[in-house]
């Protein structure tokens, strides 16, 4: 059994998460965790709202609130759709709390006594209308590198280098069109060269151990070529204080917030291990060798997840060209892979809420069920390239594979067995037909298996579905529905009762994929009580009132997924009541595709 620490990316609270969103973070990451689970090992899945940075003040003054109301608006719209599409996080915090800023501010203080945080003077946009500071993100021009005509100020979308707006060609502010002022101010710089040498030896060693997307680990590769001091103080004054003699006390200092933001996963285990009384217990995950960390986001954060965090992390660790001493924490471990996905365009664009060409996460939920969504993301979701999501496509997989693949089997097993013994039956003597089929089916938890750990989701519930169709051809072949004469009794209850089995067997396969459905299958087929567990929100109580954002109470997300079950075949209860099913999947009718193009203006 392995420590798994399931790192999530954290959704930004400048407002709610779209489909695009989840399907870059959320499912794949759920899914490998609750397999991990099944399969025997020790997981620890953290995430949390991601609260600091000026686009937080940008979206405030346009609502006309302050930062603090809009990240607590958007902290709990994001918490609810979390749960609701069954993401199982140990804890879903948020970085506005007093335990996340005293971690960030030790881990800076580290990197900083290590000689890894340089004092360096630098240019600043400044809005000439406002006077106010503006953030890279909010500023555009051309990519100097690419020429792509839309690049932030921090990083290039087209070709995902890293940037500073003083770089642009035409610069212009997003907010309203005009050229910034660039005037000199003073920053403390993470001294990326410095830890070039340790950062590529990681990524060298992680390219030898093949797990890595190829796209994800020669991109990082190809960044540790020319790497440059990157700052990690912004001119702000939403954020953490700088916690060092002489910036702490100016106010219009924070820390950047992708230094703060990628921290929170270790201040996301410190707070779990604190909430359960066990404050040292987020060392299984972060101090042993042996541990294992899987990072999951899209593509655009690359940069910030394997070059930004596992130099904080070096720099901690006193790994660098100037050496030094691991912090109070001790040694930390560096991702063992950052699992990235592509992008998901919807209908051939760019998701864009500001062009009301998206759908939200909540409106999805409200009108589709979670696993149908949850099912599209596995099987035809961005995880090694583009993927366009598409209404015709979401109903023709929802209708043509899960409604009339898997969700005819369970209902047709279910049928049977409730019409004719009113239970699940004892089997007689097994035939060759039934010998193959249970094989086949037994043969999925290595194949499967195998796959999810992998983080090809893809070819897994691709996988997954194959062997469902193999047992309804076994009920095509056997005709159960056929055998009405009293002396085919016992061979239509051998029958039903390998079907159960199979049903049974399936549905463990896909619980990862699907866990609401799973709940469903498992009561169907005369179990009790709930299959996969679900998460659930709590409201808590904030831990260090005097260090943070001003937090009293919060909502998480947290479970006990201590009774998930294992990942291998559990054998049908005989005599477990089996009653006429109602309908797992739904149906959609064709017509909702126009009407969704409608909502979008297409």
């Amino acid at each position: 059994m392995s420590k798994i620490l399931s790192a999530v990316a954290w959704p930004y609270a400048n407002g709610p998460r779209h489909i695009g969103h989840v399907a870059g973070f959320g499912v794949p990451s759920d899914v490998f965790s609750r397999y991990m689970r099944m399969a025997g090992h020790d997981v620890l899945m953290v995430s949390g709202t991601d609260e600091h940075g000026t686009p937080i003040l940008v979206a405030a003054d346009s609502e006309g609130v302050s930062a603090r109301e809009l990240a607590d608006k958007n902290n709990t719209v994001i918490v609810n759709d979390l749960v609701d599409l069954g993401l199982s996080y140990d804890l879903f915090t948020r970085t506005t709390t007093g335990n996340h800023y005293n971690v960030v501010q030790e881990l800076f203080k580290g990197v900083h006594a290590n000689g890894y945080l340089i004092e360096q003077t630098t240019y600043g946009a400044i809005s000439p209308s406002t006077g106010r500071t503006l953030p890279d993100r909010y500023i555009e021009g051309t990519c100097p590198i690419c020429g792509y005509a839309d690049a932030r100020g921090d990083q290039c979308d087209n070709c995902t280098n890293q940037l500073d707006p003083i770089d642009l060609i035409n610069p212009r502010s997003k907010i309203n069109g005009e050229t910034p002022e660039f005037v000199e101010t003073q920053h403390l710089f993470l001294d990326l060269p410095a830890l070039a040498e340790a950062l590529q030896e990681y990524l060298r060693d992680r390219e030898a151990s093949g797990t890595w997307r190829p796209n994800v680990i020669k991109f990082s590769l190809n960044l540790v070529e020319d790497l440059k001091p990157r700052a990690m103080t912004r001119d702000i004054d939403w954020g953490i204080p700088v916690p060092i003699e002489g910036w702490t006390e100016q106010k219009t200092k924070r820390l950047y917030v992708w230094f703060d933001a990628v921290i929170g996963y270790l201040s996301a285990s410190i707070e779990w291990a604190r909430r359960l009384g066990e404050p040292e217990k987020w060392r299984e995950w972060w101090n042993d060798p042996e541990a294992l960390s899987y990072y999951f986001m899209g593509k655009d954060n690359i940069v910030f997840h394997a070059v930004i965090w596992p130099s904080e992390l070096l720099g901690y660790n006193g790994r660098g060209s100037k050496g030094g001493e691991p912090g109070g924490y001790g040694v930390l471990n560096l991702p063992t892979e950052v699992v990235s996905s592509e992008f998901m365009t919807m209908e051939s664009k760019q998701f864009s809420t500001s062009r009301g060409h998206v759908i939200l996460v909540s409106d999805m939920l409200a009108r589709y069920q979670a696993d149908a969504l949850r099912y599209y993301i596995c099987a035809a979701g961005p995880e090694s390239s583009d993927a366009d999501f598409t209404w015709a496509d979401f109903v023709l997989r929802n209708n043509s594979e899960l409604v009339a693949g898997w969700g005819n089997l369970v209902n047709r097993t279910a049928t049977m067995l409730a019409k004719n013994f009113g239970e699940i039956p004892p089997a007689g003597p097994l035939e060759p037909e039934d010998e193959a089929v249970l094989a086949a089916v037994r043969a999925g938890f290595d194949t499967v298996g195998d796959l999810i750990g992998r983080q090809r989701l893809r070819a897994g519930i691709a996988e997954a579905m194959r062997v469902v169709g193999e047992v309804n051809k076994y009920l095509t072949v056997t005709e159960p529905y056929k055998m009405k004469d009293e002396s085919q009794r016992e061979r239509l209850a051998t029958v039903l009762h390998v079907a159960a089995q199979c049903v049974a067997d399936c549905n463990t396969l896909l619980a990862p994929f699907l866990p609401h459905s799973s709940n469903k299958v498992h009561l169907a087929l005369g179990g009790r009580g709930e299959f996969m567990p679900m998460p659930r929100i709590e409201t808590v109580e904030e831990l260090d009132p005097d260090n943070g954002a001003g937090l009293d109470f919060y909502p998480i997300i947290t479970g006990d997924y201590s009774s998930t079950p294992s990942w291998s075949s559990h054998p049908v209860t005989v005599g477990a009541k089996v009653e006429k099913p109602t309908l797992i999947f739904t149906k959609l009718d064709p017509a909702i595709v126009e009407e969704e193009l409608a909502r979008l203006g297409s």
